[in-house]
């Protein structure tokens, strides 16, 4: 049996001194990085293997530690060297933000205090700031300043939040004790357009995925309205049961919004749970000049936004807001409401799915309150005006065929010069979808820019989605001369 000596000396213990040393060089080793980051490549051709090889990961755990500032030294290079940069003002791809200084820095702070903010005993700060934050989401961009709401991992999580929500409240009975079999059919109503977190969400609800009615959309990529209420008619009258409908405030792949105003009314009409998909475009309700059809965002009884999208915070940070407070804490908790101090507090374990809960709102709070509400609106502004040039500028060259551009999201593709007589033929459209693909793998590779893709009515186009701080008219004046520069020898080889 070991003895327990006088004086402990923990091998991950470090001294005020050593900290404060080691952390002033790391902190001047990454603020040179991320200077270096607009002059370099997005992202570096690499394989699994080099990686592995670069960070020192194919021995085994070491049986000694080494000094803690001489590991830091070795690995902020090496990670910077063998990763792609979302903070790059040439990246566009997927909706991943540039991350703002200050949501760095407050990750770090996050770490030091290390609250569980699960537990208002265990984290009274972090849950007041929790709180706080969500409060300010909500009210900028329109919804209930007093709703419920909890910060989770992402869109898909923040999604299912209200889901569960939806399915706790209006399922019939308690279904959380019972489950779902014996209700009846239960169905979800959702565009075609509507990202796969709802697959997702009903197979881990227990209704199934064959529950969700996928609704076609009109020629603008939008719920088509008619045909949802035709089919919730179709499925009443089969007997089946609608649970929720669930609209998009900015599809992933085009920006496309739902007529949130109308599918609102019709869920008031019906007493159908409505739910909105805001992730990526819910924090473009907080412009004043914004559509109806996306400030009816306010009509919901449960919004997903992600601050890690158009708020720009560091991965990660999604927030779920649901209506009613009670309706969010019925959906999760197991525990009566607590009191201290004679106030009733939140226990964010009684609003979400998770116990154990980092302080993810400090980074989101901090920028908040750096940008303010104006700072935000300009910011997104100015991603909408950059896509919208980009939208401009595709357009106005022979060399690309536009498709489409809502909120900062610009669909395209490369099309030949004289392949244009020929676009719909079936050796045309078989040529340009191999070699638009090509492009996309070649330009995400090569480092110059970094986009995505989509399908739309079935061709493959290049997607650009606009959400960086960092991005300037230049950089986006600079795509079409590279795009076209990339695919005129992709172009070439594929024919010969």
């Amino acid at each position: 049996m070991s003895m327990v000596p006088d004086t402990r000396h923990a091998p991950l213990a470090m001294s005020q001194d050593e900290f404060r040393r080691i952390g002033h060089q790391l902190v001047d080793q990454i603020a040179d990085q991320l200077a270096a980051i607009p002059a370099g490549p997005v992202t570096r051709e690499r394989t699994p293997a080099g990686i592995r090889e670069a960070l020192g990961l194919n021995g085994p755990m070491p049986a000694h530690g080494s000094a803690a500032g001489a590991i830091l030294e070795r690995a902020v290079p090496a990670l910077f060297a063998n990763s792609l940069f979302n903070g790059h003002p040439r990246f566009w791809g997927y909706i991943t933000s540039s991350p703002a200084p200050i949501g760095i820095l407050g990750d770090l702070l996050a770490a030091s205090l290390n609250p569980n903010v699960g537990s208002w005993t265990l984290s009274p700060a972090g849950t007041e700031v929790e709180s706080t934050t969500v409060r300010w989401i909500a009210e900028l961009i329109g919804y209930p300043g007093d709703a419920g709401g909890v910060l989770v991992s992402g869109g898909n999580m923040a999604n299912m939040v209200g889901f569960w929500a939806a399915r706790a409240a209006r399922s019939g009975g308690d279904v959380r004790a019972e489950g779902v079999a014996g209700r009846g059919a239960l169905r979800v109503y959702t565009s075609a357009e509507t990202h796969t977190w709802v697959q997702k969400a009903c197979d881990l609800s227990g209704l199934g995925t064959q529950a969700i009615r996928w609704i076609p959309t009109c020629d603008d990529l939008t719920m088509d309205v008619a045909a949802l209420r035709q089919q919730v008619d179709a499925d009443i009258a089969a007997g089946e049961r609608p649970l929720m409908i669930i609209g998009t405030a900015g599809s992933v792949s085009t920006g496309a919004i739902d007529a949130l105003d109308e599918i609102g009314a019709f869920c008031r009409e019906r007493g159908i749970w409505f739910h909105v998909d805001g992730a990526y475009g819910g924090f473009a309700a907080a412009l004043p000049e914004s559509s109806a059809a996306l400030r009816a965002l306010a009509l919901a009884d449960s919004v997903a936004v992600d601050p890690h999208k158009w708020l720009y915070a560091p991965l990660e940070a999604g927030c779920a807001l649901v209506r009613d407070r009670e309706v969010l804490r019925a959906a999760f908790s197991y525990h009566p409401a607590y009191y201290h101090f004679a106030e009733q507090v939140t226990n964010f374990v009684d609003f979400g799915p998770q116990n154990s809960r980092g302080f993810r709102a400090l980074k989101v709070w901090l920028a908040l309150q750096h940008a303010g509400v104006e700072g935000y609106r300009t910011m997104i502004r100015d991603d909408i005006a950059l896509s919208e040039h980009l939208a401009t500028l595709v357009r106005g060259d022979d060399r690309f065929e536009f498709y489409t551009q809502g909120l900062s999201i610009t669909t395209f593709r490369y099309v030949p010069r004289d392949l244009r007589a020929t676009i719909g033929d079936e050796a045309t459209e078989k040529h340009l979808d191999a070699l638009n693909r090509e492009l996309l793998d070649t330009l995400q590779k090569g480092g110059e820019l970094f986009v995505s893709n989509a399908v739309i009515r079935g061709r493959y186009v290049l997607r650009a989605c606009i959400v960086n701080f960092h991005t300037s008219k230049a950089d986006i004046e600079a795509v079409p001369g590279v795009v076209a520069r990339v695919a005129e020898a992709i172009d070439r080889k594929l024919r010969a």
